[in-house]
């Protein structure tokens, strides 16, 4: 049986309806996602919460969606979490990457398999190539190249899954405020960049993997990108054929770029 750990946005109800069956649907207090959630837990009932989890024969797990590292009540633990808190403290503060490690691998010490939205809807990534009628120039292909240089030092610092590059310099960086902060804050000064977007490197792709849909090219097209590019097999497109028609409607390429091609 399958248990989804949905967090906030549209991704999780996209996921849900690209499985063959309804999963259990669970819900971190406080980040409620658009799906009606069957069980609703806290970081400090952790451990009880994982029991009940194997009581309904849950055998995988599923995280999708958007969390922010919640605040911790010392005095809400329950005892089945007592024995767990040295082991949450210290994954709360190797950031937001090392915190989704330590809960994979305790989802794992309770012998659950946890498995990406990829994995469980293979259909939300695209398959490499252009599929729009616009296609990138030969400059957006070394800016392609500085993307890739960007994330790498993006993620040695655990910021940001996205850059925009022009004339292979870097103008914009994400951080925790996302994607379409950093491209609505740069108003119309990106003409004819790109946005690039992908895992961090070395990122355990089971969860927090990126994501682009509608309002990421609404938003890129008002920046004044020509494109958007995104590596194959690292960033999901849940509405694939509603991005490829606006993006042609806004006369933009999308480049799903091999990754081997860096």
């Amino acid at each position: 049986m399958l248990a989804l750990i949905a967090g906030t946005g549209a991704l999780p109800a996209m996921v849900l309806q690209a499985l063959p069956q309804r999963p259990l649907v669970c819900a971190l207090d406080g980040y409620a996602p658009d799906i009606p959630a069957d069980i609703t837990f806290r970081i400090e009932r952790l451990g009880g919460f994982l029991n009940d989890l194997r009581a309904r024969g849950v055998t995988q797990v599923c995280m999708v969606g958007g969390v922010r590292r919640p605040q911790i009540r010392a005095s809400a633990f329950d005892f089945a979490t007592l024995k767990l808190v040295p082991t949450i403290w210290r994954n709360m503060r190797k950031g937001d990457d090392g915190a989704l490690r330590g809960f994979i691998a305790l989802l794992e010490q309770r012998g659950l398999q946890v498995i990406g939205a990829h994995e469980a809807a293979p259909a939300l990534l695209p398959p490499a190539g252009i599929p729009t009628q616009a296609q990138p120039l030969p400059s957006h292909i070394d800016d392609a190249r500085a993307g890739v240089a960007q994330l790498a030092l993006m993620g040695a610092a655990d910021l940001g899954q996205a850059c925009v590059i022009r004339q292979g310099t870097v103008i914009a960086s994400e951080d925790d405020a996302g994607t379409d902060a950093m491209l609505a804050a740069l108003g119309g000064a990106a003409t004819a960049g790109i946005l690039f977007k992908g895992p961090k490197p070395n990122q355990d792709r089971r969860a927090d993997l990126p994501v682009i849909g509608p309002r990421t090219v609404q938003n890129a097209a008002a920046a004044g990108l020509a494109g958007i590019v995104i590596e194959a097999g690292g960033v999901m497109v849940p509405d694939l054929a509603g991005v490829i028609q606006q993006m042609d409607a806004q006369g933009l390429f999308l480049w799903v770029r091999p990754k081997e091609a860096a």
